[in-house]
């Protein structure tokens, strides 16, 4: 008689997967590698195929808004309230070498704003953090996505960046004020 020892296995564990047989602690590494693993294989891809929105828009909630206005016509109305406010519409197109009146600092504002950073329109504090990207101070601003790189001979964004330095404080409360007037009066 040998030492012929049974192992006693319930059946439940039988008919499980073999990574819910393994030990919590195991389990919890395992899943922890497969995060790191995903993580690092997203973020190995090319920077510049990457929405960084994309990222920041998950993690975050926008308000929902019915607006009338459209985010094209906002730099008129704002010019409107605002009528000596810098322009900075001197640029001339790449397609038919006109100056382009109508891609204005307050337009490109506008669709960085909202089009670039996903930010709401309607709010004070989102208003100030892109002054502040355009002062340096809070995220930097690539010319490779700003908004008339693609349309204009020379990319607006020194400019803009110059023209935003100008302004007093003073001045860029009114233009946050303006802006936010704009895109608040359009909802019901």
């Amino acid at each position: 008689m040998g030492n012929n020892k049974i192992i006693n296995i319930p059946s439940k564990l039988i008919n499980q997967p073999r990574f819910f047989r393994l030990k919590s602690t195991r389990r919890i590494l395992y899943l922890a590698l497969l995060v790191i693993v995903i993580t690092a294989v997203f973020f190995s891809a090319e920077p510049s195929h990457i929405n960084t929105n994309l990222i920041s828009n998950l993690f975050s909630t926008q308000p929902v808004m019915a607006q009338r206005i459209t985010v094209g016509d906002a730099w008129r109305q704002v010019y409107q309230q605002l009528p000596n406010f810098p322009k900075e519409n001197t640029y001339i197109n790449r397609e038919g070498g006109k100056v382009a009146e109508n891609n204005t600092l307050v337009g490109r504002m506008i669709q960085y704003h909202v089009y670039l950073k996903g930010r709401a329109p309607n709010y004070r504090l989102d208003w100030k953090l892109t002054l502040a990207d355009y002062l340096g101070v809070n995220e930097i601003i690539y010319d490779t996505n700003y908004p008339g790189h693609e349309l204009l001979k020379k990319n607006p964004l020194d400019g803009d960046k110059a023209a935003i330095a100008k302004l007093s404080r003073r001045q860029r409360d009114t233009l946050v004020q303006a802006l936010v007037n704009v895109f608040s009066s359009s909802k019901q």
